[in-house]
């Protein structure tokens, strides 16, 4: 289970953003000065990952731009002497090899990660969804690929949720085997509170062998006529083992409105030089709203 190669799912309409994601993909919409898949793509790196493939769609060519060289912004940059920014620019550019794909329907995750089989070429590889934001010491994928390397099994991220938002997730029946770590029995997708087995919800990471790919193509169509990962992996599970692990870090859900704003807001205050003027301006709102 050594694994060197992460598949980006982008391809998603997001919907739970509009109306501003009619015009802008929302793996680029901003938390603070980077676009959200930036964070997902340095985490990938951070955990020894080297090669990366994103999954697009329709009017994602955003994506693409942003982690291109452009040799028109660095010799402008060059020219002005603005040596810091062309240094985070030129970065950009040289992070890692990144390759594209487009998914040309939307028909689910499972249909994205499908379009992955001919470049990961029968290894296994990491998952990250490309709107889920994890800040944590130790590379969030890099805490699956661990366990993905000594137990040589699937390895799903997993974290607690409140039991009436167990609804929003799959959600893992799991056999506790040392802390923070299951032998998956089961999974559900979006069940209701009543049928749920647990309150472990599946999050944005995943560490997967290459059979997943003929459990996806043996999954039906489901709601919308769209591919369920969840449903794939209950397939692999009858011939892989499989393990959940629960994700040490900050998750923020930043294809939900709530969650940007919660991560512009709290990777704002984790920069040095804008911490003393975003907590001075957070008080002064507050004062106002509690005077009325």
């Amino acid at each position: 289970m050594r694994v060197r190669k992460a598949v980006i799912p982008a391809a998603g309409l997001g919907t739970r953003m509009l109306p501003i994601t009619k015009s802008m993909p929302k793996e680029m919409l901003p938390i603070v000065d980077r676009p959200v898949i930036h964070y997902v793509v340095e985490e990938a790196i951070r955990a020894g990952i080297d090669d990366v493939l994103i999954i697009t769609g329709k009017g994602k060519r955003a994506i693409e731009d942003y982690f291109d060289r452009s040799f028109e912004l660095e010799y402008y940059l060059r020219e002005r002497g603005k040596v810091n920014e062309l240094r985070q620019i030129e970065e950009i550019g040289e992070m890692v090899d990144i390759y594209y794909v487009r998914q040309k329907k939307p028909l689910g995750l499972g249909d994205a990660i499908l379009h992955a089989e001919k470049h990961v070429n029968g290894e296994p590889f990491a998952v990250l969804l490309g709107d889920d934001i994890i800040i944590s010491q130790r590379p969030a994928i890099g805490q699956l690929m661990r366990i993905a390397e000594r137990r040589n099994a699937a390895v799903i991220g997993v974290e607690e949720v409140p039991p009436e938002l167990v609804s929003r997730y799959g959600i893992v029946d799991g056999e506790k085997v040392e802390d923070g770590l299951y032998r998956v029995k089961g999974l559900v997708e979006k069940p209701s509170p009543e049928e749920a087995p647990s309150n472990m919800a599946i999050i944005g990471r995943y560490v997967l062998p290459p059979e997943v790919f003929d459990a996806l193509k043996d999954t039906p169509p489901g709601k919308g006529g769209e591919i369920q990962l969840t449903d794939a992996l209950g397939i692999l599970l009858k011939k892989r083992k499989m393990f959940a692990r629960k994700i040490e870090g900050k998750r923020y859900d930043v294809g939900s409105k709530l969650g940007f704003i919660l991560a512009n807001l709290e990777l704002s205050l984790a920069r040095e030089e804008l911490r003393n003027d975003v907590t001075k301006h957070l008080q002064k709102v507050l004062q106002e709203v509690l005077d009325g």
